[in-house]
C-alpha cells in the first residue's frame, strides 16, 4: 500500500518560489483546500500543488485575478466530470454540453462565459 505525499505550507511555497501567505490567501479565496494533520497544519498534496502552480499560471501569465482564476478553475473541473461521464456512458445530452463548453474556449485555452440561455436545436446536428 503506497501512502499519499503530502507538503508543509512552508515547503510548498519554497517549492513554487512564493510566500506562504500566499498559499493562505489562496486557501480563503477557495481556490486551494489542503488537508490538515491532527495538530491542524496544512497539508498539500501533489493536486494541490499542481492547482497553485495553475492558479500562478493564470494570474502571472494570463493577467486574470483571482476570482477569475477560481471561475476559470471550476469550469475546467466541470469540464473534465462532463468527459468522464461521457467516457463511462455515452449521452447526447452530455455531448451537447461538452460540445457548448469547448467552443467557449478562447486560443489560449481560457474559457469565456457564455451564454446561460444556450438552446439546443437537435435537428442540426
Amino acid at each position: 500500500m503506497s501512502q499519499k505525499v503530502e507538503y508543509l505550507i512552508s515547503a510548498v511555497a519554497k517549492m513554487l518560489d512564493i510566500h506562504p501567505q500566499t498559499l493562505r490567501q489562496y486557501e480563503k479565496e477557495g481556490l486551494v483546500e489542503p488537508s490538515r494533520s491532527d495538530g491542524k497544519m496544512r497539508l498539500y498534496s501533489a493536486e494541490d500543488i499542481e492547482r497553485v502552480r495553475e492558479v500562478l499560471r493564470l494570474t502571472r501569465q494570463m493577467g486574470v485575478n483571482l476570482a477569475g482564476a477560481k471561475l476559470i478553475l471550476e469550469l475546467q473541473s466541470k469540464i473534465s466530470y462532463y468527459e468522464s461521464l461521457l467516457k463511462e456512458k455515452p449521452s447526447k445530452n452530455a455531448w451537447f454540453f461538452i460540445k457548448i463548453i469547448k467552443l467557449t474556449k478562447d486560443k489560449n485555452g481560457i474559457i469565456k462565459r457564455s451564454s446561460e440561455n444556450t438552446e439546443i436545436n437537435e435537428d442540426i446536428l
